[in-house]
């Protein structure tokens, strides 16, 4: 599995666990690892989100 095909899967577990929640989820935990210092972790989840609203929107990218 690519890198790329692990944020749409992230993405897509985060919406199958958090539902309607899954943008705070995942700015909540962006937040956390920002004030941790992890910019990785950072990068990571802000890819995630960009997949979860196109996948909330229907615009595959």
């Amino acid at each position: 599995m690519t890198a790329e095909e692990e944020r749409w899967a992230e993405a897509l577990l985060a919406l199958r666990i958090h539902g309607d929640r899954a943008p705070d989820w995942i700015a909540e935990r962006i937040a956390a690892l920002a004030m941790a210092g992890d910019e990785r972790g950072v990068v990571r989840f802000m890819g995630m989100a960009t997949r979860l609203d196109a996948l909330r929107d229907g615009t595959r990218q």
